[in-house]
């Protein structure tokens, strides 16, 4: 299969807009600069072309950027799928992603917003490859950072979240304390 080797710069650069999505659309793999557009683009001909089932496997180091690198590669068959703007599923897909990092992302020392799990995103498209929903599996969910955090790492943002609303009227009967009360699940 094909490898993309990429890295994260740790900071913003232009090649992840639609002109980007645009000018990879359609194009052959080794036609163009390597880039997860391509990975993405060839994965989604091959689907069309010989109506199979094609995966892409993100995998790194803790910061490396997979989280960011799965979210471009949704965008890109969002935006190239040109589903039905009725349906909106596609940006359904999208907005699915705060909520899984609220329940599985926690502050480390190398990132403020790393995933303490692994994901399995599956993408349903029709017969006309236009996206029709998404299936997203969790697994290997880092249990123990619920009762235990190393030195400046904090637990899931879900808990601090919550905690930070603590004193919100819709949460009083909740009984949450504030997140800087709780040291030791919190810090």
């Amino acid at each position: 299969g094909i490898i993309l080797v990429a890295m994260n710069p740790y900071k913003q650069l232009p090649i992840y807009g639609d002109a980007i999505i645009h000018a990879y659309s359609g194009q052959n793999m080794g036609d163009m600069d390597p880039h997860i557009f391509a990975v993405a683009e060839e994965a989604y001909k091959q689907m069309a072309r010989n109506n199979k089932n094609q995966s892409i496997i993100v995998s790194g180091e803790s910061g490396a950027g997979k989280t960011v690198s799965a979210r471009y590669t949704m965008r890109y068959f969002a935006t190239v799928s040109k589903s039905s703007s009725n349906a909106h599923v596609e940006e359904k897909v999208l907005a699915s992603n705060p909520i899984t990092e609220a329940v599985g992302n926690a502050k480390t020392t190398r990132n403020d917003n790393s995933s303490r799990f692994g994901k399995y995103t599956e993408i349903s498209f029709d017969q006309r490859y236009q996206i029709i929903g998404a299936n997203m599996r969790t697994y290997l969910l880092e249990k123990s950072r619920v009762v235990f955090q190393s030195e400046n790492e904090r637990n899931y943002h879900i808990f601090y979240q919550l905690c930070a609303s603590a004193m919100q009227p819709e949460y009083e009967h909740l009984k949450l304390g504030r997140s800087h009360e709780n040291n030791l699940l919190f810090t």
